[in-house]
C-alpha cells in the first residue's frame, strides 16, 4: 500500500464540519520547515484532495497548521484580543507507507486530534 494523508475538521462547539478553515502543510527535515501547499477545508470539513497524495508521499516528519483563529473569526465568535486559540501546528511523523488521517475536533477554547482511520 502506498501511503497518503486526510485530515477532516469538525466545529465541537456547532456540531458541524468546519468549512472554509485554512490548512498549510510543511515537513520538517533537520529542523527546517518547508512548506508544501496550503489547502481550505470543504463544507463537510475536509480538503477536496488529498493532503499529501500517493505521488507526493514520503516518510518523514510534517506539520499540518490549522487556522483556527481565522475560521472563528468568520463565524462572528466574540473572542478576547489575543484570542486563545489562533493557529494550532500539530507535527506528527509517518513512518509506514500507509493511510494517515489527522482530524482536528476544534472549539473556541480547545482541540483534540489522533491518528485516525
Amino acid at each position: 500500500m502506498t501511503g497518503y494523508l486526510t485530515t477532516h475538521v469538525l466545529d465541537t462547539a456547532l456540531g458541524a464540519p468546519a468549512a472554509g478553515l485554512k490548512i498549510e502543510l510543511f515537513r520538517i527535515k533537520n529542523e527546517e520547515r518547508k512548506h508544501l501547499k496550503t489547502l481550505v477545508t470543504n463544507e463537510d470539513g475536509r480538503t477536496d484532495v488529498q493532503i499529501l497524495p500517493e505521488a507526493e508521499f514520503e516518510l518523514g516528519v510534517y506539520e499540518l497548521v490549522f487556522h483556527a483563529g481565522a475560521y472563528l473569526d468568520t463565524l462572528g465568535i466574540a473572542a478576547p484580543s489575543p484570542r486563545f486559540l489562533d493557529v494550532i501546528p500539530l507535527r506528527f511523523g509517518m513512518s509506514q507507507a500507509s493511510h494517515y488521517h489527522v482530524p482536528l475536533l476544534l472549539s473556541p477554547f480547545g482541540y483534540s486530534t489522533y491518528r485516525g482511520s
